[in-house]
C-alpha cells in the first residue's frame, strides 16, 4: 500500500468522526434556539430570522400576549396552562407559515413576523384572534382565553429595526388589552408613555424610542 493510502485511510476515520461532531453542534445550535415548551423559536433565534425579514417592505411585526393566563393556572393548574400556551404557538405557526417567523419571547408573550404579499394583513390577523380563542383540544372547554394582538406595518416606519418595531406592536397590544379591544395597529400618535418603545418593566425597554401611536 503506497504512502498515500496510508494516509487517506488513517485520515478518513478522523475525518467521518469531525463531521459527526458538526452535526451535533449544528443540532445542539438548533435546540438552544428552540423553546422547549411550544417548539418556537426563543427570542435569539426569532431574532435573526425576523431581522433578516424585515429586509422586505412588506413585512409585518405582531406581538400577541394571552389574557387572564395566571387565571388559567391558578384555577386549572399550570398542565393547563402548558397546554394553552403549546396550542396558542401551535396556531401562530400554522398563521405564519414558512415564510414567516414565530417565537416565544417569554411567558405567555409571543411575536411575530410575516411578509403581507396581498396586503390583508388586517384581515387575516382577525381570523387569527378568533383562532387563538378557541378552546384547547384535550382540555376542559373553559381552558380558553383570548389573546391580545398588536400590530405594526415595517414600511410605515422606515429605518427602524426590530426592537423598536416590536415596542411599537407591544404599545398596540397593551392598548388592545386595556379596551379589549382583540387587535390593534401601532400607528402615528401617542398611546402610552414609554421606555423606548416598550412599556415600563418590559425587557428589552430603551430610552431612544419616539412616541408611538394607533389606528383601529
Amino acid at each position: 500500500m503506497s504512502t498515500l493510502l496510508i494516509a487517506l485511510a488513517t485520515a478518513a476515520p478522523v475525518s467521518a468522526g469531525w463531521a459527526l461532531h458538526v452535526l451535533w453542534l449544528r443540532r445542539r445550535l438548533q435546540t438552544a434556539r428552540r423553546d422547549p415548551l411550544t417548539g418556537l423559536r426563543t427570542r435569539e433565534g426569532f431574532t435573526r430570522r425576523a431581522t433578516a425579514l424585515l429586509r422586505d417592505e412588506r413585512a409585518v411585526v405582531v406581538l400577541a400576549d394571552v389574557d387572564h393566563f395566571k387565571q388559567i393556572n391558578d384555577r386549572y393548574g399550570h398542565a393547563a396552562g402548558d397546554a394553552l400556551l403549546k396550542a396558542t404557538a401551535q396556531r401562530l405557526a400554522h398563521y405564519v407559515g414558512t415564510d414567516g417567523v414565530a417565537g416565544r419571547l417569554g411567558g405567555d408573550e409571543f411575536a411575530a413576523v410575516v411578509i403581507d404579499r396581498s396586503g390583508t394583513a388586517a384581515d387575516l390577523l382577525a381570523v387569527l384572534h378568533s383562532l387563538l380563542a378557541r378552546p384547547v383540544e384535550g382540555q376542559a372547554p373553559d381552558v380558553r382565553t383570548t389573546v391580545s394582538l398588536g400590530w405594526v406595518r415595517a414600511a410605515d416606519h422606515p429605518g427602524e429595526d426590530l426592537s423598536r418595531l416590536l415596542g411599537r406592536a407591544d404599545e398596540a397590544m397593551y392598548a388592545a388589552k386595556q379596551a379589549r379591544a382583540g387587535i390593534r395597529r401601532a400607528g402615528l400618535g401617542r398611546l402610552f408613555a414609554t421606555v423606548a418603545g416598550r412599556r415600563s418593566g418590559r425587557r428589552g425597554a430603551r430610552t431612544d424610542v419616539p412616541p408611538v401611536g394607533m389606528a383601529a
